[in-house]
């Protein structure tokens, strides 16, 4: 019989989760579907679990912020397990690896250097470490080294501030504003007399350029959809809730009638 005496410590730490974590791909006693998972298959939650975690931060949730990085906490345990399993790595050597470019990136702190600099010099100062760290790993051109899988908003950003980290960049937000405008015309020409592939691709060039104005006007496109999102839930569930009192849902409404509760709510949110 196994020693489950580390399984069910409740002050195990993370010794504990490594342990159930190995129990868990044991191929004799361990659970099908977790034996079965490779890094692709988890990949996908490893990225929904980050997301929770930023939406439980997003909404100030504290209480559920904790179980959300334990979720998040949970995949990397559990690719440093198939790692280990294959051969590729340790958690050890992860934890260390991490360790090593912490230390190496911020010789103001570990090392020498001044920690009498502007975050704007220690950014500059970041940038330079990081390049020579893809040099290192054999990436020689400017865009080398930004993740595909990334969100394509998020992908944007950094395909962006690493071209205009060589000057491959407007200099002015009102060029970035009439580049908008010459891709909203060829997207509508696109929706008018091409193929739906070409809309799509009219679409993409549009939502990059939108990407680029909002870091030239230093705003998180991604927090600022968030919020987005989020207004817009907040008031359609308004709409719904002014429907109910009526005992009616929006099936049962109209256009004209769930815009104008919309514009109450919106109009209610102001002057609250």
């Amino acid at each position: 019989m196994p020693d489950d005496s580390l399984i069910f410590d409740p002050m195990g730490g993370l010794p504990r989760l490594r342990e159930i974590m190995r129990r868990l791909r044991d191929p004799e006693t361990g659970c099908p579907w977790d034996i079965e998972q490779d890094f692709a298959s988890i990949a996908p939650y490893t990225i929904e679990e980050a997301y929770e975690v930023a939406d439980a931060i997003e909404r100030e949730a504290w209480g559920e912020l904790e179980g959300e990085l334990g979720d998040l906490l949970l995949q990397t345990v559990y690719h440093t397990q198939m790692g280990e399993e294959a051969g590729h790595f340790t958690f050890d050597s992860v934890a260390n690896a991490i360790s090593d470019k912490m230390v190496a990136r911020h010789p103001h702190v570990f090392g020498d250097e001044s920690r009498d600099k502007s975050a704007e010099q220690q950014t500059r100062d970041w940038e330079k470490v990081k390049a020579a760290e893809r040099a290192a790993k054999g990436e020689q051109g400017v865009l080398d080294g930004v993740a595909v899988g990334l969100p394509a908003l998020l992908r944007a950003l950094k395909l962006q501030k690493r071209a205009a980290r060589v000057g491959f960049d407007w200099t002015d937000t009102g060029d970035v504003l009439d580049k908008i405008a010459e891709e909203a015309r060829e997207l509508v020409e696109a929706r008018d007399h091409l193929p739906q592939d070409k809309i799509e691709e009219e679409m993409g060039d549009l939502l990059f350029v939108m990407a680029n104005l909002a870091r030239h006007l230093e705003v998180d496109p991604e927090q600022a959809l968030r919020r987005a999102n989020a207004k817009f839930t907040r008031r359609f569930k308004a709409i719904e809730a002014a429907l109910a009192m009526d005992g009616r849902t929006p099936e049962q409404s109209d256009l004209a009638e769930m815009d104008a509760l919309w514009n109450a709510a919106k109009a209610a949110e102001r002057s609250g």
